[in-house]
């Protein structure tokens, strides 16, 4: 079954950039530009990872991870953060991994494998 990987940024070439990445290795990819539109993503396409941004319009990705967090649906579905905003570290806990925009795609790739297959 192919493995799929909820994308979360506010940036278009970023979501452009990730959804070719991802297609690329044989994932299936759904998108969303903020949190709220995230949280409609992520109980339609229940993906096996997400990759989110912090600072968008509507709804954070901090408060996206909240909201999933404490739905016992989603809880366990692992996030990557990218985000180019200092102290994202701490915003979310327990991240698969933390990126840096622009996005190192060979250390993403192998952190999405190791985490998913």
């Amino acid at each position: 079954m192919t493995k799929k990987i909820l994308i979360i940024d506010d940036e278009p070439d970023v979501l452009k950039f990730l959804v070719q990445l991802f297609q690329d290795e044989g994932y299936e990819t759904a998108t969303a530009v903020d949190g709220l539109e995230g949280m409609q993503k992520l109980v339609e396409s229940k993906p096996d990872l997400i990759t989110l941004d912090l600072q968008m319009p509507k709804d954070t990705g901090t408060s996206f991870y909240r909201k999933m967090h404490h739905d016992s649906r989603f809880k366990d579905i692992p996030v990557i953060v990218i985000s180019g905003i200092a102290g994202r570290h701490l915003a979310i806990k327990k991240p698969v991994a933390v990126f840096d925009k622009p996005i190192d795609k060979d250390e993403l790739l192998k952190t999405i494998k190791n985490t998913i297959g």
